[in-house]
């Protein structure tokens, strides 16, 4: 089995970023490398919106525009999150 997945180190240890399918003490090989910027961003996304942005909108409106949502996002997040494991 291989399997490729994020980890944050702390206090001298590598913890993951989502749960592992492995036994309790199973032996697994790590490789370690650092992840470059443009590996977390979805740059081409972030090019889509640059050529489409509406300048004449301001910041004001926007907050306003989402103001009129029913509901916390919070809760979308929390459930986005639940999804994953």
């Amino acid at each position: 089995m291989t399997i490729e997945l994020e980890a944050i180190y702390q206090g001298g240890v590598l913890r993951p970023l989502e749960p592992l399918d492995l036994s309790e003490n199973q032996r697994v090989r790590v490789k370690v490398s650092d992840l470059d910027e443009d590996e977390l961003l979805d740059t081409e996304y972030l090019r889509y919106c640059e050529a489409h942005a509406d300048e004449s909108i301001s910041l004001e409106e926007v907050r306003v525009a989402l103001s009129k949502i029913p509901g916390a996002m919070t809760a979308d997040f929390i459930a986005e999150r639940e999804d994953r494991f």
